[in-house]
């Protein structure tokens, strides 16, 4: 049983040895895994409909390209437009609301703590966003170069449909092969734990992707009519990145307040102020209470602190490669961890009422 463990964690010690050294490498081969696995029930599906299983692959990957070529030619030269109008107007949006705090805070400060108060306040702020800037950039920077060292874009999307591919028409072929590697013995309880980690990656894959769509269309919706500057890109970044939890709706919620009170605060519009607060208040409710519950569900399994701890380390580890590896193995080693823990509440070690190695020396 030990030797077993040893060779299981020196093979799993090999594995992401080879994944950080060929990261920039691997990330078309991942991909194209990913996007198998994610694909491979609508394949069953079309089989049952009467397809073959190439017939269905070359069907599916067809869409694929069609919606991923429809998005690249219009979704992303919008964003970027939008994108890089918000960058080069952020640096004007944060010294006027540093002089909105100045302006509201600053003579109570000066009342309370003298003018020196007030200068370590702005001091404070400018460096905290500055730092914070530094860190997001570094942070993108380093997930670019980590996926990009070694292949470009151009060959990832070219590579990763291929490999998707040809996956996907011998996908059934390959679970079958992995099933008869496994000891007869141990077949039932393997099949029982991947089948618990299948539900739980694609549970929380599919039910996290609705839950981004809808509250980033309802955030891009809501900021529009509200009519805040960048209210669209806003609602796309905070959708986009409520995949990580509550990182979307807090980063959406700072910058579409931030741009509100920049934009409505000479005004005094506080009815506009006050509705940009509206849209994220009812948008987190409906995600808590009403969206996320029904889509996702507490079946997965992944808490939300374990999930951002895997995406952010994983993603620092191996760039845009650890982003796509992160869910999983997050699923994976919960599932784990899950069935150890319930073998050893199971065990002679947790029911006996004496330490075991002290009963075999008083035997």
């Amino acid at each position: 049983m030990r030797g077993r463990a040893v060779i299981g964690l020196v093979g799993l010690g090999v594995v992401a040895l080879l994944l950080y050294l060929l990261s920039g490498v691997m990330l078309p081969f991942v991909a194209g895994l990913a996007l198998a696995y994610l694909l491979d029930p609508m394949a069953d599906r079309l089989q049952r409909w009467g397809l073959g299983r190439l017939s269905a692959s070359l069907l599916i990957l067809a869409m694929f390209v069609v919606g991923l070529v429809v998005i690249l030619l219009i979704v992303v030269p919008l964003a970027a437009n939008q994108i890089s109008a918000l960058v080069t107007t952020l640096p004007g949006m944060v010294s006027r609301l540093q002089g909105i705090i100045v302006e509201r805070v600053g003579p109570i400060l000066t009342r309370v703590g003298g003018a020196d108060v007030l200068n370590d306040l702005q001091s404070s702020v400018g460096a905290l966003v500055g730092q914070g800037g530094t860190w997001f950039l570094a942070f993108l920077k380093s997930l670019w170069s980590g996926s990009q060292a070694l292949v470009s874009i151009a060959s990832l999307l070219v590579v990763t449909p291929v490999v998707a591919f040809y996956l996907l028409v011998d996908w059934d072929r390959m679970v079958a092969t992995v099933d008869g590697w496994t000891p007869p013995r141990h077949r039932t309880t393997v099949r029982r734990l991947a089948g618990e980690i299948d539900r739980a990656i694609i549970g929380f894959v599919r039910g996290q992707t609705l839950v981004c769509l809808i509250l980033g269309t309802f955030y891009a919706v809501g900021l529009f009519f509200v009519g805040v500057n960048f209210g669209v890109l806003i609602g796309m970044i905070a959708g986009f990145l409520t995949f990580i939890p509550y990182v979307g709706t807090l980063v959406g919620f700072l910058l579409s307040v931030g741009v509100a009170l920049v934009q409505f605060w000479p005004t005094s519009d506080w009815l506009h102020i006050g509705l940009t607060v509206a849209v994220f208040v009812v948008g987190q409710f409906f995600e808590g209470n009403v969206i996320s519950p029904k889509l996702v569900g507490d079946s997965v399994g992944l808490h939300p602190v374990w999930l951002m701890f895997a995406l952010l380390a994983f993603g620092s580890l191996f760039g845009f490669l650890g982003l796509l590896l992160a869910v999983p193995v997050a699923a994976s080693i919960g599932v784990i961890v899950r069935f150890a823990i319930s073998r050893y509440l199971q065990s002679p070690l947790y029911y006996a009422e004496e330490p075991i190695l002290i009963q075999k020396r008083e035997g």
